[in-house]
């Protein structure tokens, strides 16, 4: 029963995290539209919270080699709710960059395996672009 309800939190928060997603992109084909984007960062944040849970995610973020990514997350989305969405966008971005950057082999490994956006991500000019950060954070 327990592992159940556990990979309902899991499903629920990948499901939010997606959502997070949408609503940013949204935000921004609507022209940076405040609204949508503010929504998309709660859903996201709180998302990834539900998918890893409460004590990771405050471990993730608080973790001394991220404390650059965090306060840029941060600042960007306190300056995207105050008024300005560009600015806070590209802060934001920066953030997430460097948050996430020890996933992208990761990711890379999973994109190679789609059946047919796969073949495009074992090309090798593609290929060369992740393996470049492969065992090692960007310098920021």
């Amino acid at each position: 029963m327990y592992a159940i309800e556990l990979a309902l939190e899991t499903e629920i928060g990948l499901g939010l995290t997606g959502f997070g997603i949408f609503f940013s992109f949204l935000g921004i084909v609507f022209f940076f539209d405040k609204g949508l984007l503010a929504m998309g960062n709660i859903l996201f944040v709180s998302g990834v919270s539900l998918t890893i849970g409460l004590k990771s995610t405050m471990q993730f973020f608080m973790k001394r080699s991220n404390f650059k990514g965090t306060i840029s997350f941060g600042t960007g989305f306190f300056i995207l709710v105050i008024g300005w969405p560009i600015l806070g966008m590209i802060l934001e971005a920066y953030g997430f960059i460097v948050l996430f950057s020890g996933f992208w082999p990761t990711l890379a490994v999973f994109l190679q395996k789609i059946p047919i956006l796969g073949w495009l991500f074992q090309q090798p000019f593609v290929r060369s672009l992740f393996d470049r950060y492969r065992g090692r954070r960007v310098p920021v």
